[in-house]
């Protein structure tokens, strides 16, 4: 599906990004191989991960090239696509995997822990597909693939850092589809579920908690990667500003805000008119939210 196509991939050196890095190389693709090694909090850095990843693709056949640059500083992250091109010749695809967490509840959370999860898990973003756009223009096609979490589609506990930062990407994801159609670029958002060092911190003393954690231990990472393989081929030339979901061998398309309910008071509204009207009628919109929720994501947001 890939041969010929040259893809880059934030966060390749372990978890998530390593099988997507290993299925789009033994799908034909030249893989760019980005992570500068970083603890789950962004702290530190090696060179170990990436380079590690990068010579078993080429052990296996492959072609890959390691590059250590931190997505969140913009020189740093234009390295990637000039590593690309210089490399291997050309971008085809760009991989938004990259991804640290700082977690602790809304009222504890510090400056910090807010801008450095932004700078990352957005930012980042934002500034490699800054740096491949002009190639993406230049040869008319192009697909951007973004990782997002349902942290952010529906919300976490002790979370508000990475869920502001996931669901801004899924608005940047549709600004970038909008704004790139006329020239052939597509962008897509992925909300995985899989077990990985972003997950390993989910508590697991109570009997619950375990049973939960073994749950997701059995939701592995390499299922997200034919998804990945596919938008950034040229079979996908079509799909375009979609939001998908994997869960094991689920594949899942998830649905943009829309109304749900409307009311229309002619004379206007008045807060007492919104208690006593409008929220009564509301409410069965509400729990019927809250019960698609519960059903469609039985398990921890990821």
């Amino acid at each position: 599906m890939l041969e010929g196509k040259v893809v880059a991939i934030t966060g390749a050196g372990r978890g998530i990004g390593r099988e997507l890095a290993l299925h789009c190389a033994r799908e034909g693709a030249a893989v760019i191989v980005n992570d500068p090694g970083v603890a789950q909090g962004g702290d530190g850095g090696e060179s170990g991960p990436a380079e590690t990843t990068a010579a078993d693709i080429r052990a296996m056949g492959g072609k890959a090239y390691a590059n250590l640059a931190n997505v969140a500083d913009p020189k740093a992250a234009a390295s990637i696509i000039e590593d690309a091109v210089h490399h291997f010749g050309r971008i085809d695809a760009v991989v938004n995997n990259a991804g640290i967490l700082r977690d602790t509840i809304w009222h504890k959370m510090s400056h910090e822990d807010w801008t450095s999860v932004i700078e990352v898990n957005l930012t980042g973003p934002f500034n490699v597909c800054k740096a491949a756009t002009p190639y993406f223009r230049e040869q008319q096609s192009g697909s951007f693939i973004h990782f997002t979490s349902t942290s952010g589609l529906i919300g976490n506990l002790g979370q508000a850092n990475y869920s502001a930062a996931k669901l801004g990407l899924v608005a940047l994801s549709q600004s970038i589809a909008l704004d790139m159609a006329r020239v052939g670029v597509r962008s897509n958002c992925i909300a995985p579920f899989a077990w990985s060092r972003m997950t390993a911190s989910i508590p697991s003393e109570t009997p619950e908690q375990k049973a939960r954690v073994e749950r997701l231990k059995t939701m592995s990472a390499d299922k997200i990667a034919p998804l990945v393989a596919f938008l950034a081929s040229d079979a996908a030339k079509d799909v375009t500003n979609q939001i998908f979901g994997v869960r094991k061998n689920e594949i899942m398309l998830f649905s943009k805000p829309r109304p749900v309910r409307s009311m229309v008071k002619l004379e206007g509204w008045t807060a007492q008119a919104i208690a006593e009207e409008l929220i009564p009628a509301f409410r069965p919109a509400f729990a019927r939210a809250d019960e698609v929720s519960a059903h469609v994501f039985p398990y921890d947001p990821v």
